[in-house]
């Protein structure tokens, strides 16, 4: 069962990144009606195309030096699945950004995480620029003293930091957590901190300082 359930998750996630290509082509970016979008992408796009550069020259070359017929087909089967993978997976990343509507905020990295935040559920956000540390996953967790921080990094940062008024519970690969604090990573934050205090002071709650 676990085999099938880590085999559903991959092919679920194969075809959000095909949805999202089509509406990276498409300039369909996924901002509902009456909510404003918040990139994150911006520091990750050189490097994600510079794979993308060295992935698509790998091509021609594996088909000149591979002599072999089946193999080089193999091989040009799988390089272009992962061609299209990645740029895939680039196109996730600017058509689903984070979101700040009238209810609250949505935290998104691509199709791997998505984290509703309701304004009343925030009793601080601030910019925070900070390294985190740890394996290279989507969702980052620390422990501390006053609970479970999680962090959504991009390229092992994040800049704004929301602290939560309680525990917020949040599913992940590896069951729920329990965040007192969110870390997410913006390519404006300090306007979206603006934004999103007064978001929150709409809904009659309070924000901290810059």
């Amino acid at each position: 069962m676990n085999a099938l359930r880590t085999i559903g998750r991959f092919v679920r996630l194969e075809v959000r990144l095909y949805v999202a290509l089509g509406r990276w082509l498409a300039r369909r970016v996924d901002v509902p009606e009456g909510a404003r979008g918040w990139g994150y992408s911006r520091m990750v796009t050189p490097v994600m195309w510079l794979w993308i550069f060295g992935s698509a020259c790998e091509l021609p070359i594996a088909h000149v030096l591979v002599p072999w017929e089946g193999v080089r087909i193999a091989l040009l089967v799988v390089g272009v699945w992962g061609l299209v993978w990645m740029i895939g997976l680039l196109a996730s990343l600017k058509v689903y950004p984070h979101l700040v509507a009238e209810t609250g905020l949505t935290v998104r990295f691509g199709t791997l995480a998505r984290i509703a935040v309701p304004w009343t559920a925030i009793a601080e956000v601030r910019y925070d620029d900070r390294d985190i540390e740890g394996m290279v996953r989507t969702l980052r967790t620390r422990e501390t003293d006053a609970g479970t921080e999680l962090h959504v990094p991009v390229n092992n940062r994040v800049n704004v930091v929301l602290v939560l008024a309680e525990p917020l519970s949040v599913p992940t690969p590896k069951g729920v957590v329990d965040a007192v604090v969110l870390g997410i990573w913006l390519d404006d934050p300090r306007d979206f901190v603006a934004a999103t205090r007064a978001a929150i002071a709409s809904a009659g709650s309070v924000g901290g300082p810059v």
